[in-house]
């Protein structure tokens, strides 16, 4: 079928935490609960019989004791659990949960494959998916609308496989020798344990604080200023010229005569007006620049010990 005409993704995944860690990324990235589907093996190994028709078990107390058991992401999509007919031991969320649920009321839905069938799966490919749960691993289904490749992107991202990424790395896995197998290839076709290797991150949170404050304010300031002015002013300038022998227009003497001439100066008053002699603006900017963090992070390292005659492949040197 076109992957274009697909309405529902599909991830196989190898155990809850990752079937977890997928369906909180597909809520993160905007899928609703009622879009999201979830079927496994009750890992816990006894499922919920206490009721004589096998029917599920209420579903407020089981998503407790999923919760505790590692499925954090689940809880919310409706989880149930218990023995679901043709199925077995279960546990299921979402719109699985509810067709399901249907199948042990009595509908006529064979099984998951029934399930599967009725979200738009070819029923080839609702059988493959059958035998992946009845092998132990957790079934996770997506109703994308038309959001198909985004959905099947983050179940592969988290470590999910569909019926045709499995085929493709299995015809990979064949048409290489024996020796030339990496570990990945090998991990996909054998049923070994498995050990997580961790290492912490580190990762840096920026948040803006107040480094200082800058304040601008102006002040009054006396001084003494001079300007040089040029001005005017007179002076009397007094001459002498002999004079002889002529007679004097009054025949008396005058003791008291005399001249009075005014004598003009120019005056200078200093007034004082404000003026504009600068503007000052204030703004801020953005600079950027890198710093330097560090801190202690732990990680695991992997060590293999040999005892007697054995060969062990893909051991680092």
């Amino acid at each position: 079928m076109n992957t274009k005409q697909r309405t529902t993704a599909v991830g196989v995944f190898r155990d809850h935490n990752e079937a977890d860690r997928a369906v909180a990324e597909l809520k993160k990235a905007g899928f609703r609960d009622d879009q999201i589907g979830v079927v496994g093996r009750d890992w816990r190994n006894h499922p919920s019989t206490e009721k004589a028709d096998d029917s599920l078990a209420g579903e407020g107390a089981l998503a407790g004791a999923v919760a505790g058991a590692g499925l954090g992401g689940l809880v919310g999509l409706g989880v149930l659990a218990g023995v679901i007919p043709v199925i077995g031991p279960a546990i299921a969320a979402g719109t699985l949960g509810v067709i399901l649920t249907n199948a042990a009321g009595g509908a006529a839905i064979a099984g998951l494959v029934g399930a599967l069938v009725g979200l738009g799966l070819p029923e080839e490919d609702a059988k493959y998916y059958e035998n992946e749960f009845k092998s132990g691993r957790y079934i996770v289904t997506v109703k994308t609308e038309d959001r198909y490749d985004e959905a099947q992107a983050i179940l592969h991202r988290c470590g999910g496989y569909d019926r045709i990424s499995a085929a493709n790395t299995a015809s990979t896995a064949t048409a290489q020798p024996m020796e030339g197998r990496s570990a990945a290839h090998a991990a996909t076709t054998s049923q070994g344990q498995r050990m997580e290797v961790r290492e912490e991150e580190l990762q840096a949170h920026k948040h803006p604080v107040q480094a200082g404050e800058v304040r601008v304010h102006k002040e009054v300031i006396t001084e003494h200023k001079t300007l040089d002015v040029p001005v005017k002013r007179e002076e009397v300038v007094i001459e002498r010229h002999a004079v002889s022998g002529q007679p004097s227009s009054h025949s008396d003497f005058r003791a008291n005569e005399e001249l009075r001439i005014p004598v003009m100066e120019e005056q200078v008053n200093v007034e004082k007006k404000a003026v504009v002699k600068e503007e000052v603006t204030v703004g801020k900017r953005q600079v950027q620049e890198t710093q330097q963090v560090g801190g202690t992070v732990r990680k695991e390292e992997v060590h293999v010990e040999e005892q007697g005659d054995v060969k062990v492949r893909g051991k680092k040197k």
